[in-house]
């Protein structure tokens, strides 16, 4: 029996997957609504929603790609208190980068920062900003007195 599974199963497949089972098993799955019958319409419906997701997929990556690029036409810059040789007292963390980039009008969450290291001294640095999984964007980080 061919069947197109509507959730993830464990060891079977995701959604979206057409797989060749069991009769027995095909009926448990439909009966508990994990799955439909893999009819020529059900195919056929099932790539047309496949081909919906992947525009919407790539029309995000494209919003994605203009915020990059406003993204990495800035500096943030903090003004920081500092000890003997000029040592920064703290750290930034990325809560405070992105309270710093919503004043600046973008909305980021603080998971999407990545930061290599400690950011515990003056001058410039370089932060990674996960915009979906295939945009990264690089902003510029400044630490100064």
């Amino acid at each position: 029996m061919k069947i197109i599974l509507l959730k993830d199963i464990k060891k079977q497949g995701k959604a979206g997957d057409i797989l060749d089972v069991k009769d027995g098993y095909g009926t448990f799955l439909i009966n508990n609504k994990s799955a439909v019958l893999a009819t020529n319409n059900s195919v056929s419906r099932l790539n047309r929603e496949n081909k919906e997701k992947e525009l919407k997929e790539e029309e995000n990556i494209k919003e994605c790609e203009k915020l990059k690029e406003k993204l990495e036409s800035i500096t943030l810059t903090f003004n920081v208190k500092t000890g003997e040789n000029d040592k920064v007292f703290g750290s930034i963390s990325p809560k405070q980068i992105v309270e710093e980039l919503k004043t600046k009008g973008f909305n980021i969450d603080k998971k999407q920062i990545k930061i290599d290291g400690i950011i515990s001294s003056l001058g410039f640095h370089n932060v990674s900003v996960e915009l979906h999984k295939k945009v990264i964007a690089n902003i510029k980080i400044n630490l100064r007195k």
